[in-house]
Formats: structure tokens, sequence, C-alpha cells
């Protein structure tokens, strides 16, 4: 054994020339943090009277999921690597420029996927938020969860911690476009597993993707598919006639 050698990275201790600084299998609890919060909001839910049950509820239910995963994922990155959690996420301040461009590029991105959906002949879906739009009250915790709440959570976990993996493991190009195509089958639920619709979000995944990778910061792609929902959001409440 040579003196002194240093001893290679392992698990928990983040090495110096690994970006990002987490594992795969840190990706695997990730993932359990979510369903395991999943999991505990559903059980709080029906603790709760079904007469106090209704959207609101169900809207709130959602947000403090995001709350438990997010925070567990932060604990793990302080107790496991001692590491900051927005940082370590890619959560960089924008100057005005690329903050300016990325939220311009999401109504951009929604109208160009509308004609690319005209394009595939893809049949009408319900947005997934139609039920939930049921009252003043409802519609506002609504749109903070979809323009606000949504994307920022969304764009942490695959722009900025899936990723960044994938992109260490198979390169820019190909971590860009496995990360969108990973988010769009993440949605295919929510669309009734139609291919023309996760093939739509899988491109709008690549787009935030690119925005992150271009910019170096996750707040692009957070701000671009906020702008993105928005511009969604916006439209079938005009069509509901609910504004």
């Amino acid at each position: 054994m040579i003196p002194n050698e240093p001893l290679p990275p392992t698990d928990h201790q983040p090495s110096e020339t690994r970006d990002p600084f987490w594992t795969y299998s840190d990706l695997l609890l990730f993932v359990f943090f979510v369903f395991s919060s999943i999991v505990i909001i559903l059980f709080l839910l029906a603790l709760v009277p079904r007469t106090a049950r209704g959207v609101t509820s169900a809207l709130l239910a959602q947000m403090a999921m995001y709350a438990l995963a997010f925070g567990a994922l932060k604990a793990m990155f302080f107790l496991r690597y001692q590491q900051p959690f927005w940082r370590s996420l890619g959560w960089k301040p924008l100057s005005f420029g690329p903050a300016t461009a990325s939220l311009f590029a999401g109504p951009a991105l929604a109208l160009a996927l509308v004609v690319l959906s005209v394009a595939l002949h893809t049949s009408e879906v319900p947005p997934p938020f139609e039920q939930l739009a049921k009252g003043k009250t409802a519609i506002i915790i609504l749109g903070l969860l979809v323009v606000v709440l949504g994307p920022l959570a969304e764009e942490l976990a695959f722009r900025g911690f899936l990723m960044p993996l994938l992109i260490r493991s198979f390169r820019p190009a190909a971590g860009i476009v496995l990360a969108g195509v990973i988010f769009g089958c993440f949605h295919g639920y929510e669309y009734e597993w139609s291919w023309r619709y996760m093939l739509l979000i899988s491109a709008a995944g690549c787009a935030f993707g690119w925005a992150k990778q271009k910019t170096g910061s996750t707040a692009a792609a957070a701000y671009m598919h906020s702008t993105f929902n928005l511009i969604q959001f916006g439209f079938f409440l005009m069509q509901s006639r609910t504004l």
C-alpha cells in the first residue's frame, strides 16, 4: 500500500471531482421519500371527516406532500453530505436577460406544442386540473399549485436532482433527453397514457432541461415551466368561463 494514498470517496463522502455529489442510491431514496410522503398524506386525509373533505383539502394535501418529500431530501443532503439544498440542486440567481428569456420561452413553447399537437392529430383529453377548479378559493390554490409550486417542485426533482445524474452517466444531450422522457412518462396517468401527450410533455421536459443546461441554473427551467403552465391554465379558465 502506498503511504498517505488518498482513500476513494464513498457514498457518504462527496468527491471533489464528482458532479453531482449524490448517487443513484440517493435517487432511489428520494423516490422512497416521495411515495412515503404520499402514503402519509393519504393516511392523514383519511382521518379528516368526510364532510370536511373537498377540493381545497386535496390541493393543500398535495402541497404538504411536496413539503415532506423535499424536506426529507434537504435532510439527506445535510446528514449524508453536509451540503446545502438549493445550491446543490442548481438554484442560482439569474441576470435580467436570461431570466426574461426564460419567462418568455414558456409561452412560446406552449404555442409550439399546440402546433405539434395539431400535426399529430392529438385527441382532446381534459386537463388534469379540470375537476379541481371548483369555487374561487380552489381556483386560487390550484393556480398557485399549477403555476408556482408544481413547476418549482418538478424542476427541482427532474432538472435539479435527476438530470445531473443522467448527464454524468450519459453526457449532456442524452441526459437532457432521458430526463425529459421520464418527465413525460411521469405525467402519463394524467392524460390517459396517450403516447401523443406523453411525447408532447417529454418535448417540454427536454426544453426545460436545455434551459437548465444553457444557463446553469434550475431557476431558468422553473421560470420557463411556470409561464408554460400559466398559458395552459389561462386558456383552461377562459374556455371553461371560470374567469
